[in-house]
């Protein structure tokens, strides 16, 4: 230290900021941090390069394409040479009834399909949870877990086999009672729950898989500590299972709430038929119509653009409702 009177040394400002200085330039940046980190775990990355390369060529390269949604596209000319129209494709689909007939329609069973098949696993999951004969349990969530891998065409036959009029065991058991055969599937009233109800048979045993699997990660000193308190099983469920994996049924319903404008399209044109349009007509089909059997491209885009933009919409606004009030999201 300098013995001379009018020395001042740094200050503690300086001293803060040459320290914090220092250890900046020390630490490598996050690029090299990343670089570094390449060269140790290289395989890792070698397997993720598939993946990568997945997401590019079929997810983020056909991007490219939704500026046909804007343009007067012509396949003869291509994306590129075909002139710019702006938003007279989204003017033309808003001011068309059959589309809003379908946005209706997609939003009506999407609700439908939310409120009636979305607890459903939920209670799959926890009646499993309550099963103690192993091979009586196997056996059921095989049974429940099997439409889920059968093909939508196969579904589909069984369903129109099943409501047939003239050999459906429907028709046979309403039979019984002196009820006239209905051809359920060319009656616009009773396409919805149709399909509502084959969706919840279809899938709702496959998804019980995600509750069952939080189910198997709540500690069992809870349900000891329960027990020693002398709680019922009905107890154990509604104070310690549900609230356990609520983090999980939150996650699930931002999730459900994404997709709402995307319905089982697979489905509905295997079932559908113009007499049940009025209420069976969807986006998904309505786009197919106009797009691939009307050669409307750009007019298709236009509608699945707009199909893309409410469902992050929707997302957005779910996860944002969720983090706030129960402090679970996606992000």
């Amino acid at each position: 230290m300098s013995n001379d009177p009018n020395f001042t040394g740094p200050s503690t400002e300086e001293l803060v900021f040459d320290a914090s200085e220092a250890r900046r330039r020390r630490k490598p940046s996050r690029m090299v941090r990343l670089g570094d980190h390449m060269k140790r775990e290289w395989q890792l990355y070698l397997m993720l390069l598939p993946t990568i390369l997945w997401l590019v060529i079929f997810l983020y390269k056909p991007m490219y394409g939704l500026q046909i949604a804007f343009k007067d596209y012509s396949i003869f000319r291509g994306i590129s040479a075909s002139p710019w129209v702006g938003f007279e494709h989204f003017h033309t689909l808003f001011n068309n009834d059959q589309f809003l007939r379908a946005l209706r329609n997609t939003i009506i069973m999407s609700f439908y399909g939310l409120m009636f098949g979305f607890p459903v696993p939920i209670m799959l999951a926890l009646m499993f949870n309550e099963v103690l004969n192993q091979t009586f349990k196997k056996s059921v969530q095989t049974i429940v877990y099997l439409p889920h891998f059968i093909s939508s065409v196969i579904i589909a036959g069984i369903v129109i086999t099943a409501f047939s009029p003239s050999a459906g065991i429907v028709n046979t058991i309403i039979g019984w009672f002196g009820v006239e055969p209905i051809y359920f599937l060319t009656k616009p009233e009773w396409f919805r729950p149709i399909f509502v109800g084959t969706g919840i048979w279809q899938e709702a045993g496959f998804q019980s898989i995600v509750y069952l699997a939080a189910i198997a990660g709540v500690s069992p000193t809870l349900y000891e500590s329960a027990v020693v308190d002398g709680a019922s099983r009905w107890q154990m469920i509604w104070k310690i299972t549900v609230p356990s994996i609520l983090p999980t049924i939150i996650i699930m319903l931002i999730i459900r709430i994404g997709n709402i404008l995307e319905i089982s399209f697979e489905m509905i044109i295997l079932l559908y038929q113009p007499a049940t349009y009025e209420t069976a007509d969807v986006v998904n089909t309505f786009i197919y119509r106009q797009g691939l059997q009307g050669g409307q491209y750009d007019f298709a885009a236009a509608a699945g653009l707009f199909n893309a933009v409410v469902a992050f919409t929707l997302v957005m606004t779910a996860n944002t409702i969720s983090k706030r009030y129960s402090r679970t999201s996606l992000w």
